[in-house]
Parts: C-alpha cells; structure tokens; sequence
C-alpha cells in the first residue's frame, strides 16, 4: 500500500510516495511557481489556485509512475506553508490572493494588537505568543483596513494546507498545529481567545472553520477526485499540517531532545515538548505541533535566500558557491553579514535589511562576501539555538533538512556553529515524508514512534561534529552579530 506526501512550499509543490511495505520512495514529483511580481516592498503574496493546479499536477504525476498499482493508494497528508491567509466568498471562491508568511506589511497591526493588550508581555499572558507580522491574524486585520469591500466578501478563513485538503476533500477545519500560528490560538488551551478575534471583528467567530486534534483525520478524497485519478473510495486525508510540523514528524522528531533545523528560504529551528514552552520574551513561537503535543520554534527569514542572492551576484553555480565558501577560514576575515535581506523575524525586524561590515582591502573579495553570507545566515539560527537553551531546551543532536543541508561545507558550518553534531536524514523531503507518515497514522497503520523509527532514516554519511577550535570563535561571531544588530537598530540603521 502507499501514502503521498505533499509539500506545498513558497517556491514550489513536491509530492512523494511512500511504499509502506518497502519503506522506500517510489515516486516523486514538483511543480514551482512564483510570487505575484511587482508589489510594493513587504507585500508578499501568491494565488492560491497556484497551490492547487500543483497539487493536482504532482499527485497525477506520482499516480502515473504507480502505473496499474495506483488502486494501492490509501491515504494523503499535506504539508503547506505556515500563516498565509486564504480568505474565500459565500461560494467558496478565493476573495483575493494569500498573504504569505513572509509578507512583513502587517507592522502597523501588529502595533495596534500590542497596545489594545499590554504589549508583547499582555499577548503571551493571553496566547502564549506575541503578534509577529508573519502571522494570519494581522493579515486579516490589515485586509479589513486597506481593502474593506473584500474584507466584507469574506465568509472563511483558511491557512494554505487547510484550503488543499478543502480541495481534496469538501471539508473546512483546523487542526491545533498550523493553527497556532494565527496569533489567536492560547497554546495552552489549544482553544481560539475571544478578546482577540474580537479586535479584528466579531464576525471573524463565523469565518472560522471547526478546530480540532491534530491526530484525527480531515476526511476522505473527493468522489469526483478519486474516481479521475483511479483511486478507491475512501482514500484517508490526514489532518495535516504546516511545514515545520509536519518537517518535525519527517525527521522523527517527536520526543524531547531531537532538534530539527531546516535550511530553506527562511530557517527553522524546532523540537518537541510535552507541555507548552513559552518565551516570555517572546522571540521563541510556542506553537502546538501535528501530533497533540508542542513545537517551541525559531524561525528567520534568511537562509538560502542570501547564499542564493551572493550566488546570483557572481553568477555562479551551486557547486562553485561551495568551492568559494570554504576557500575563506572561518570567521570571513572579520566580515560580518547581517542577513536581514527579507527583514526579520528572529530577532523581531519587519522592516530590516541586510548589512556588511568589516570589510577591507584583503577581505573584500566574492568568496569572503560568500562566506560571511553563509556564516550570517547559520548565527541567525544559533541565535535562536541559544534562546531554546535558555528556556531549558539543550539538544544533544541538530538534524538537518532544506536545501542547504545538501551542502557539505554548510553542515559543518552548522556543527561548528550550534557547538553539537548535526546530520542530514537519508531524504530531504522532511515535510512531504511527513505527510505520508501522518496519512499512514490516520489510516491505522501504528502509532508515531513507530511509523518514524520505521520510516525515518539518517544519512550517517552526512554527520559532522563541531571543531573545537571553531566553537568559540562562532560564539564570539554570535556575540558580535547580535551587538551589531542591536547598535544599528538602537540608532533606527535597520
């Protein structure tokens, strides 16, 4: 029997097939796509009928290579982006495109749900969290605010992975994972706060769809989607989940002391708790995860989006990227680059940008740029790793997902950097793999711990161990980045 997997990212859609006799991936597929050009600066938005014309071009191509055993398929679990805000009419129509969660236009809201609640201290007392401008919930007051005749065309609410399981299965809801990351969900109660749906308007009560465990499943494969892709009756759709959780259930973690980090456009640093780990400063997301239990959770905008943007400067390839980084020793020569170029959101700077600074007549060449773009990007998510740390949460093993963790040079960066031993999973499909697992879960097929201690593999030839010469010079780096970001945004150079 089989479980898709689908991965609907900023960038593209990617499904995979998990053979659950094998264990292996027997076929693959993806589509990308784009963001809608030539908006203004932080607005950041996509048609959500992109998501959907690759979702259902990536299954097609994955039922295609099962060939004649397409009848084998018994479930589905979808991964989307987290916070987009899919808003839909009284006929279910998509109102206008989604706000995504890298989309940082929402600052002004933001402010405003922070004074209505005692700053970001009143917020976590209600939520567990601060309101962040990556958030769903900003998003829907900003529509109320700048655009009110769609704002009144709005009848429900959705997040990316729930707008495709409606698609896949008629059925409107939530599960508590993705949902935490509205900004209007108490973490600790796992229910939605009044005071707060309230401030954007009391009618945002009825655009809601139900909310529920993350462990019971969204529905079935439509009948008209079933029988034109040759699948029985009751395919399974899982409750799904936003990519971080359901990257958590891909690379098996699902129990204390496991960190994952994902090196993608933006970075994530995640584990899983047993109750909810709240950061009373706030930069940490105390988010619930897609399995009933909690994902404390570091994310930065900027990882692969600097390397990508250094690399298209010099109009390299990836392989030459690779050669140019490790041609520099550690530290750059004294550059630092902060990563803001998507601002930030960890630490909190919606409207950052990037800096270089340390330069000279030695240092100021394409491989020490390339290298302290890198370098830039991995503290950023130590940054986060020293916040876990603080709040009790000491991981004695980083596994790493993304497409920079394909990079050798950067997985030992990253062990220098976190100071612990990182290694990449034997797939770089977290999130997707993710998907099948939970599909599997929610068809009955065993519980967590042993679908991914089946299923989820390592790549031991990927691990690397921190140089202990190297650590405490990116503990000072750290220092140092953090000290610059906090003088130039003292002086408003941010």
């Amino acid at each position: 029997m089989f479980y898709i997997g689908i991965d609907s990212g900023t960038q593209s859609t990617k499904a995979v097939v998990l053979d659950f006799e094998s264990g292996e991936i027997v076929a693959d597929a993806s589509q990308a796509y784009g963001l809608i050009p030539n908006l203004p600066a932080g607005h950041l938005e996509q048609n959500p009928g992109d998501w959907i014309d690759a979702v259902k071009n990536t299954i097609s191509s994955c039922l295609e290579q099962l060939g004649d055993r397409r009848s084998e398929v018994r479930g589905i679990g979808v991964s989307g982006q987290q916070h987009g805000l899919v808003v839909l009419d009284q006929n279910d129509e998509v109102v206008r495109p989604a706000k995504l969660w890298c989309d940082t236009s929402t600052t002004a809201q933001c402010d405003q749900f922070a004074e209505a609640f005692g700053g970001t201290a009143g917020l976590i007392e209600k939520a567990g969290n601060a309101m962040l401008s990556g958030y769903t919930i900003p998003k829907l007051l900003w529509l109320k605010q700048n655009e009110p005749d769609q704002f009144a065309k709005v009848k429900s609410v959705l997040l990316p992975h729930d707008y495709i399981n409606f698609w896949l299965t008629g059925v409107k809801r939530m599960e508590f994972g993705d949902a935490s990351g509205m900004g209007i969900l108490n973490v600790r109660t796992r229910q939605w706060d009044n005071d707060l749906i309230d401030f954007v308007d009391p009618r945002v009560h009825e655009m809601l769809p139900e909310l529920g465990s993350s462990n019971v499943a969204h529905g079935t494969v439509r009948s008209d989607l079933a029988s034109g892709w040759g699948l029985g009756s009751d395919v399974v759709v899982s409750a799904g989940g936003g990519d971080n959780m359901m990257g958590a259930i891909g690379t098996g973690n699902i129990s204390n002391g496991i960190i994952t980090a994902s090196f993608g456009t933006s970075g994530t640093l995640y584990g899983c708790a047993e109750k909810p780990i709240i950061d009373p400063n706030g930069e940490i997301a105390a988010f619930c995860d897609s399995t009933d239990h909690w994902l404390p959770l570091a994310c930065t905008m900027n990882v692969t989006v600097v390397t990508e943007q250094v690399r298209g400067w010099f109009g390299w390839d990836l392989a030459e990227l690779e050669k140019q980084v490790d041609s520099v020793p550690a530290g750059a020569g004294g550059v630092s680059f902060l990563p803001f170029l998507n601002g930030e959101r960890t630490p909190n700077l919606p409207d950052g940008t990037g800096v270089i600074q340390g330069l000279n007549c030695s240092s100021g060449t394409p491989a020490h740029l390339a290298r302290a773009a890198m370098e830039g990007a991995t503290l950023g998510l130590a940054y986060g790793l020293r916040r876990f740390d603080a709040l009790g949460l000491t991981p004695g093993e980083i596994r790493l997902t993304g497409g920079g963790s394909k990079s050798s040079v950067w997985r030992q960066m990253a062990a220098d950097v976190f100071g612990v031993p990182v290694v990449g999973l034997a797939t770089a499909e977290g999130a997707g793999l993710g998907g099948a697992i939970q599909a599997a879960h929610a068809d009955g097929k065993g519980s967590y711990s042993d679908l991914c201690e089946r299923f989820v593999s390592l790549d031991e030839s990927t691990r690397c161990v921190p140089n202990p010469d190297l650590v405490p010079l990116y503990r000072d780096s750290l220092d140092r980045q953090i000290k610059l970001t906090e003088v130039l945004k003292a002086a408003d150079l941010l």
